[in-house]
């Protein structure tokens, strides 16, 4: 099986961390996110894997090498100028017909290859691994009508929201929508893919999930790595 690790982002909202560091190489406790990923991927069936990568690529390389210590066959690809989540995808040869592709910087106890059969078996054009995300709004949210009058107050309320963890399963079809040697993003892709008539298929999970983009949510994850170490590593386990 194969996946794409997005791992060429800058990092900007984790500044100065990443500067002159590339954050899937930003540790939890002693371990990368990267290698947690990457021992992820391992423990549920991949094989290979691609990181696409930019900013920094040279210390991302460093560290992963050819994915021998990993039991991975990892290769790169590298753009030469920022290309947004979507369009790295069209800088690399010979994708299988189904894969993953997912963020270099996430936090999940999502098994992938359960995830990748189940898209494979829908027949679906891309699969979205989906989450409930609860925001927490600060200040007291009002409603008008059109007149200008107040239909409701509601003082610091909990909006629920369906997100994307950034973990998709694509066929290699929808490569071709993605146009060529521009800045393309994944909502841009969803979108065409859905005025061109193609199934994108929305799987909710529960399972533990966290985008690690912000200093509130690099610390949080440090806490729950520690706590929940196992459920990460699951070969450990095995070691």
């Amino acid at each position: 099986m194969r996946a794409i690790i997005l791992a060429g982002g800058k990092g900007s909202r984790l500044r100065p961390f990443t500067v002159s560091f590339p954050k899937p190489l930003m540790p939890l406790g002693d371990t990368p996110i990267l290698e947690v990923n990457l021992r992820q991927l391992k423990h549920y069936g991949f094989d290979h894997v691609t990181l696409a990568v930019g900013h920094l690529a040279e210390l991302l390389q460093a560290f992963v090498q050819n994915g021998e210590k990993f039991g991975l066959d990892i290769d790169y690809s590298k753009e030469n100028e920022p290309l947004g989540t979507a369009a790295p995808l069209t800088l690399i040869d010979n994708l299988p017909e189904n894969f993953i592709c997912m963020n270099g910087d996430l936090l999940t106890t999502l098994d992938f290859g359960a995830f990748l059969r189940g898209h494979i078996d829908s027949g679906a054009a891309v699969t979205v691994s989906a989450h409930t995300k609860e925001v927490n709004i600060d200040l007291g949210v009002i409603e008008m009508d059109d007149n200008g009058d107040l239909l409701d107050y509601i003082e610091k309320p909990v909006m629920n929201y369906l997100v994307s963890m950034g973990v998709y399963a694509f066929n290699r079809k929808v490569v071709d929508y993605i146009p060529r040697k521009e800045y393309f993003d994944f909502p841009q892709l969803m979108l065409k893919l859905r005025d061109n008539g193609e199934r994108i298929r929305i799987v909710p999970t529960d399972e533990y999930w966290l985008d690690i983009g912000r200093h509130d949510d690099y610390e949080q994850a440090q806490d729950e790595f520690q706590r929940m170490r196992n459920r990460f590593l699951p070969d450990e386990e095995h070691s």
